[in-house]
């Protein structure tokens, strides 16, 4: 999947900020995004009501986490790469 490629190539650069709570933000973030991205292609495709609803579940709580993790980067003037935010 392309998806996880660019995924992984966003979290293996986060891995280069000096400071420990900017990298595990900056990390998380593709990490989170690219969980939310796998759970809409279940919800596209999927069949099974038990994955469907697990789909659900991710997007809730990843989402949560997402915006939270964004906002302490920008509470705290960290800047994280372009492309670790949501398209």
């Amino acid at each position: 999947m392309q998806g996880m490629d660019q995924m992984n190539q966003d979290m293996m650069a986060a891995a280069q900020y000096k400071d420990p709570d900017v990298a595990f933000a900056a990390g998380m973030l593709p990490h989170h995004i690219g969980a939310v991205k796998m759970a809409e292609v279940e919800l596209k495709y999927g069949k099974d009501p038990e994955m469907r609803k697990l789909a659900e579940d991710i997007i809730n709580a990843q989402q949560a986490e997402i915006e939270q993790m964004q906002k302490w980067l920008k509470a705290h003037n960290k800047k994280a790469s372009r492309s670790l935010h949501p398209r």
